[in-house]
């Protein structure tokens, strides 16, 4: 079994350096520090951990609350919270709660209890009360979520201009008439201004055409059964942009199995860059999120906020991108 005094050993360093390392107690040189990281990760050393919170009157233990981890932008953003949780000793409990009110609550004081330093939750929406019975806790809380509120540490990306490029590219591949599928059931903050981006492309473009369709939810089924009944208003425009990738391929489906073409008839744009997206023929061209950087930069504010750092509160805006794929026609 490997003992702290192997690791100091094989690293070079005293025993004390080994332990300042564990529980980032005292400084250490970051080249030190990543020296007996790699021992610790390649001799697989674990480090008492009833042990270590006797002392260091600590638990090292993160709480990662998710909505659904069947949505394949979790799994991202969870290897980039424990990438960097684990370079600095931190374990990650992680909690799905498939949008149960009841089941978060459950999960929040499981995480209390067990003496949590920092919460990261993840979901398109939280209940007030839930926002509310997290922060009552006073740990260091992270949200990454579409329904954003005051007081609230969370990191996204700039929706609105997102919408606004993507739909600005479609201009500059010669559509003039451009729709919007808006996931609107439950409108959130995020949704809104979504929706102001779109609007302001088509204003500052000096389109003449704007719709805006609202689907009954961010489900693959409620958007392709709105694609069949705008079958034939689909000849009014040329391309349509869509609030989700999972509205999206919705749309994309139910347009070809109603005899539309995609691109060729009718193009189609998405939102998240979802693993699904590069999947379905023809590829979804989409607003691409980090969603790895999510996780990591995250991990990084839980971790400072911890230690008393100041931080950047409120909001924390990560690029975007447009992955362009085989789902838009150039019209020029």
């Amino acid at each position: 079994m490997i003992t702290i005094k192997d690791v100091a050993r094989l690293a070079e360093v005293s025993i004390s350096t080994v332990s300042r390392v564990i529980n980032d107690s005292k400084p250490v040189s970051p080249e030190v520090r990543k020296r007996v990281l790699k021992v610790i990760e390649e001799t697989g050393y674990k480090p008492n951990d009833v042990a270590r919170s006797l002392v260091t009157r600590r638990s090292y233990l993160i709480g990662v609350i998710v909505n659904n981890l069947a949505q394949s932008y979790v799994a991202d953003i969870v290897r980039g919270i424990e990438e960097i949780g684990k370079m600095y000793g931190y374990d990650i409990l992680l909690c799905s709660s498939y949008g149960s009110k009841e089941t978060q609550e459950k999960y929040l004081q499981l995480l209390d209890r067990k003496q949590a330093e920092g919460l990261f939750l993840v979901g398109a929406k939280f209940d007030d009360e839930i926002i509310k019975l997290a922060k009552s806790f006073n740990k260091p809380c992270v949200f990454f979520t579409r329904d954003v509120r005051e007081k609230m540490n969370y990191i996204t990306i700039d929706c609105k201009s997102a919408i606004y490029e993507i739909t600005k590219y479609l201009f500059k591949e010669g559509h003039r008439k451009i729709a919007y599928f808006s996931d609107f059931e439950d409108r959130t903050s995020v949704e809104s201004e979504k929706i102001e981006g779109y609007l302001k492309a088509i204003e500052d473009n000096e389109m003449d055409y704007s719709k805006i369709y609202v689907v009954g939810g961010n489900k693959h089924n409620k958007a392709y059964e709105l694609g069949k009944s705008v079958i034939d208003e689909a000849k009014d425009f040329t391309a349509c942009v869509c609030s989700s990738d999972e509205i999206a391929i919705g749309i994309l489906d139910s347009f070809l199995d109603n005899g539309i073409k995609v691109p060729d008839d009718v193009s189609v744009v998405g939102f998240g860059n979802i693993r699904e997206g590069k999947f379905v023929r023809p590829e979804l061209t989409t607003i691409g999120e980090p969603y790895y950087d999510v996780g990591a930069v995250g991990m990084r504010m839980l971790i400072k906020m911890i230690k008393g750092d100041k931080i950047q509160q409120g909001r924390m805006e990560l690029p975007f991108t447009i992955e362009k794929r085989k789902s838009v026609k150039n019209l020029n």
